[in-house]
Formats: C-alpha cells, sequence, structure tokens
C-alpha cells in the first residue's frame, strides 16, 4: 500500500488517473488536474477508509494556489498511478475547517 508521503509525491507529479466517476465529477465542479497538482504539496489525511469497497482508500485535503479547498479521495492501492476515486469542495455546513465533519 502506498504511503500518504507517496501519495502526495505521485499526485504532485500528475501520475494520477481518474475513475470514471472521478473524471466525471471533476468536469462538472470544474476541477483542473493542475488544481490537484498543487492540493498535493501539503495534502493532509482527513479520513482513512480501510474498508472500502473496491480497496483501502482515503481522504486528503488541501488547498490550491487560489485558496480554493479540495478534498480528494485516494486509493491506497499499490498501482502506477495514484487512482482517484471521487473529489470535491467541502461543503462548509458538513465540514468544520474543512477537516472534521460536522
Amino acid at each position: 500500500m502506498k504511503s500518504l508521503e507517496q501519495i502526495r509525491r505521485q499526485l504532485a507529479a500528475g501520475e494520477f488517473e481518474f475513475t470514471r466517476h472521478a473524471l466525471k465529477r471533476a468536469v462538472e465542479r470544474n476541477i483542473s488536474e493542475g488544481e490537484i497538482r498543487e492540493v498535493a504539496r501539503d495534502a493532509e489525511l482527513v479520513e482513512d477508509y480501510p474498508q472500502d469497497k473496491y480497496s483501502p482508500s482515503c481522504l486528503i485535503f488541501g488547498m490550491t494556489n487560489e485558496n480554493r479547498p479540495l478534498h480528494i479521495q485516494v486509493s491506497y492501492a499499490d498501482t502506477d498511478k495514484v487512482r482517484i476515486i471521487t473529489l470535491y469542495e467541502p461543503d462548509p455546513e458538513e465540514w468544520i475547517d474543512h477537516r472534521e465533519r460536522r
């Protein structure tokens, strides 16, 4: 399984792929590949999903250069590229400081 540091490095280097769901969400939410790379810089682990349906995954949080908060759920699977499961801007009604569920 990948470490958080490895996930950060690969996201920052553009070594990631989208699930069909994640690609659809990225387009709908106007989240660019550049923003994903920016978020990776200081990405924090928000939630861990060791029993996720297809493979263990986690939710990370980071800010873009334009101070846009993003959550990205990624697989821990040991693959050539990081697999992005979904991504979105955290809703302030659901999250405290983008890091803790209300």
